[in-house]
């Protein structure tokens, strides 16, 4: 593929025909695109630099799918576009907020190519740099967004029924209280349908049990009007939102389960109301309660409440997917104590909390919100944001993360990131965006939803044709029982639920264990990963260079004062490490940086020189075969940083990047799970060699550049490998992009976790083991989801249509089909919910 640098073409060329970005879908102008790039000799245009980057990333994989419909977002099929909010960083704004129709500025701006990119202020979007445009139309600050578990793309204002499965919409964005309008009106349903069908079975049992006394009472007749009275409000008022989400189903060419729901009770009560009130047009075979035909009041109203009940159970268990959110956000605390100027203390709610403010946690509270420690020391403990239960040394300078628990220490911090920029704002954000994103596996549930209800209609019809046909007598009682108990146990919510309603838990456990899944393909993925390409520093390396070995401590503190005004990371170490000696460091005069070399300076008097040995060459400090003479302090990887005084060599001081302490043993178990183990590192061989040998890799890459990286993921991926790329830094972001599964550290750069599907939160490389279990957990999880909801209506669909009756002479009551049905959606719910205790 080679590269074309964008390029102007003038605008006075002559028109010509639009044609597709690949990736957004937007159309451009091939006369005023300025990004193209050519792929097998096939030239491709985008509408921004931030599509081509994208495509460059992965041509075959954007190439064979649909691009994504430009500037829509989220779509309502019966409402306006709304678009998701993220936690991202504001860009800076470069212009006035722009009036919409009404002549009120917008409440939010959006990118046409990014729909989850959502700031308050104009300017380019962070992932793409295309100029945001303002919301249509403008959402009211305290509305809250309603959203299908099943169907993410409808998104609603206000709480209904979806257009495409007709299951009840749930917040988009979780809060602590649980209040759930569809659920207080299903409860009230479900109690006054119970107690209407209560007298209804009882009436049928009764004739059931003592037919003859019962049709010798000589209140036989009023009987059916009865029945008509009770049945009445418990089908067509308690009902009615199955009836409503029936129609609109149809509406919409849009069959589910609401669809069979609203055929077979309609069915059952409109056959019983015109038997109750036109008995005389029915033959005398269909006559068996005296002069009358059988009525199925009962039947209707039963299936109407069991329909209910279950979907109160199924909004309780929904409601509990969301119990790792919820507990997320009550971790953080209700007030702060905020520090005045004049040294006043008092307790404000968090929400006054401004950047920048002076906060006191004492002894035992929990950390307000993120921020830097200004005085004090404490052992803070984290477990609750990173999984990581030992509590973590703070002092002066240290950052701290907002609902954490302080320890036995009192520390005064400032605030720096408040509400939404948060850590814990950002986690919960993240985790509500996967648990309404699709996995690639749902795709086999939506094909079978797509034709499993026409086809269960012409199951009920047959059904019924064949009992009218070839029945005992009363033949057309046996066809609507039948066909009845045909569409109202079929159930296609539980083939939908089986992957969201997984998905979300396990999203949700696994931001408890320190692991940020950002979308569902990442999770399903990461169990089918066989190579993992490790980048080097920051990743299997601290990234925080720290001095291992050194001649004396007088070289230490010669080399740090001079050192101290150099803003290189060997410097740092070396100075941070005189710090921790606690050496006096004096004043350095005509301080020299030599680029590439080293440092020099007049320290009390003497002319120190701090470099490589390079920089000890050039000024004569070695030569002639005085290098070999120098000693190299032996450290696994280390740099030499040599000291010279006065231009005769003092000594000299071993840097190395310090291996994580979760490493060698997370990629001990990465290997005996047949996992290969790839590194990639821009340091030399022998470097790479000595870091690779302690780490027990055996694939390794040294003298690797930055652009490198994407090619050699995607060079494994060609073998046939599913490849996961781990890194933290800007130049990994490609091959986290390239790669199958993207796994970024927490502790390392905004872009890279842009650009992964899983980040762990303290960069501890145990959590990959942590996202890989509870993948191969969630992904069983779904399959079991799946076999018990195919396996469901493939038994019961044909036990309701009457095949064991002529050999057992068995049928399925309507009644039981119904409580069958409901239990069937209430399994796979509750199913899911036991990954929440997924041991990781």
């Amino acid at each position: 593929m080679d590269h074309l640098d964008p390029v102007d073409i003038p605008n006075s060329a002559p028109p010509t025909a639009k044609v597709k970005d690949p990736v957004c879908g937007m159309d451009v102008n091939p006369a005023t695109a300025r990004y193209a790039t050519v792929h097998k000799e096939k030239e491709y245009l985008f509408c921004s630099a931030g599509c081509l980057a994208k495509f460059q990333a992965s041509p075959e994989k954007i190439l064979s799918s649909p691009p994504k419909p430009a500037a829509l977002g989220l779509v309502s099929l019966a409402g306006p576009t709304l678009v998701m909010p993220t936690l991202s960083k504001p860009a800076a704004a470069s212009t006035a907020p722009l009036p919409t129709a009404s002549g009120k500025p917008p409440r939010a701006y959006v990118c046409p190519m990014c729909p989850e990119v959502r700031q308050s202020a104009p300017g380019p979007c962070p992932k793409c740099g295309m100029a945001l445009d303002p919301e249509s139309p403008v959402l009211p600050a305290n509305k809250t967004e309603y959203t299908c578990p099943m169907h993410p793309e409808i998104v609603r204002t206000e709480p209904g029924h979806c257009p495409i499965c007709g299951m009840a919409l749930e917040p988009r964005t979780v809060t602590v209280e649980e209040d759930n309008p569809e659920l207080r009106d299903m409860m009230w349903r479900f109690w006054i349908s119970l107690a209407l069908t209560v007298p209804l079975l009882a009436i049928a049992m009764g004739s059931m049990l003592g037919p003859h006394w019962f049709m010798a009472s000589p209140w036989k007749w009023g009987l059916p009007w009865f029945e008509l009275l009770f049945a009445t409000p418990a089908v067509l008022w308690c009902g009615w939102p199955f009836f409503q989400r029936g129609w609109a189903s149809l509406v919409n060419r849009s069959t589910n389960m609401f669809t069979l729901i609203a055929m077979g009770t309609g069915v059952a009560y409109v056959y019983s109301v015109v038997a109750t009130v036109f008995p005389q047009i029915f033959p005398a075979s269909f006559r068996s309660m005296g002069d009358r035909p059988d009525v199925y009041f009962e039947a209707a109203a039963a299936i109407v409440t069991l329909v209910l009940l279950g979907q109160v159970l199924e909004l309780r268990a929904r409601s509990r997917t969301s119990s790792a959110i919820r507990a997320l956000l009550d971790l953080s605390p209700k007030i702060a104590r905020r520090m005045s100027e004049d040294g006043s203390e008092r307790d404000i709610p968090l929400d006054q909390v401004r950047p920048g403010n002076k906060l006191r946690v004492r002894p035992g509270e929990k950390i307000p919100v993120d921020g830097v420690v200004l005085d004090g020391s404490s052992a803070v403990d984290e477990s609750m944001i990173t999984g990581e239960s030992i509590p973590v040394e703070k002092t002066t300078g240290a950052h701290v993360i907002g609902a954490t628990v302080n320890g036995n220490g009192s520390l005064v911090m400032r605030a720096e990131r408040v509400g939404s920029q948060t850590m814990l704002a950002q986690i919960v954000q993240m985790v509500s965006q996967a648990q309404r994103t699709r996995a690639p596996i749902q795709r086999l549930a939506d094909q079978v939803a797509g034709w499993f209800v026409p086809a269960v209609i012409a199951t009920a019809v047959v059904t019924f044709v064949v009992w009218v046909s070839f029945g005992p007598e009363p033949r057309f009682a046996h066809a609507i029982v039948n066909a009845v108990a045909v569409l109202i146990i079929a159930c296609p919510c539980a083939l939908g639920l089986a992957t969201p309603m997984a998905i979300m838990v396990g999203a949700g456990r696994a931001a408890h264990a320190g692991v940020l899944v950002k979308n569902a393909e990442a999770l399903e993925t990461m169990e089918k990963v066989d190579t993992i390409v490790f980048d080097k520093t920051g990743t299997l390396t601290e990234g925080k260079p720290k001095v291992v070995a050194y001649s004396d401590a007088e070289v230490v503190r010669l080399a740090a004062s001079v050192e101290r005004a150099s803003e290189h990371p060997l410097a740092a170490a070396i100075v941070q490490s005189a710090s921790q000696q606690n050496l006096r460091l004096p004043d350095v005069s005509g301080f020299e940086y030599v680029p590439g070399k080293g440092v020099k300076g007049f320290v009390e008097g003497k002319r120190i020189a701090a470099g490589n040995s390079a920089l000890m060459t050039d000024l004569g400090v070695f030569g002639s075969g005085r290098k070999t003479a120098v000693p190299v302090l032996t450290a696994p990887g280390a740099s030499q940083v040599y000291l010279a005084i006065n231009g005769q060599y003092a000594g000299n001081i071993a840097i190395a990047d310090p291996l994580k302490a979760s490493a060698a043993e997370a990629l001990r178990e990465l290997k005996a799970q047949g996992i290969r183990i790839v590194m990639l590192t821009g340091d030399n061989a022998q470097t790479a060699q000595e870091i690779a040998g302690k780490l027990g890799i055996d694939d390794f890459r040294a003298e690797v550049l930055p652009a490198q990286k994407a090619e050699i993921v995607k060079s494994l991926q060609n073998e046939g490998r599913v490849v996961a790329m781990a890194g933290d830094g800007i130049n990994d972001a490609p091959a986290l992009a390239q790669a199958q599964v993207g796994i970024a550290m927490g502790t390392g750069t905004d872009i890279a976790m842009e650009s992964s599907g899983i980040t762990l939160l303290k960069g501890d490389l145990e959590g990959i083991l942590r996202a890989r279990k509870l993948s191969q957990a969630t992904m069983r999880n779904i399959r079991q989801n799946l076999f018990f909801a195919f396996v469901y209506n493939l038994i019961g669909v044909p036990i309701a249509a009457g095949v064991l009756y002529p050999v057992f002479g068995l049928l399925l009551s309507p009644i039981l089909a119904a409580a069958a049905m409901s239990f069937s959606s209430v399994s796979v719910i509750t199913n899911s919910l036991r990954l929440r205790k997924v041991k990781l």
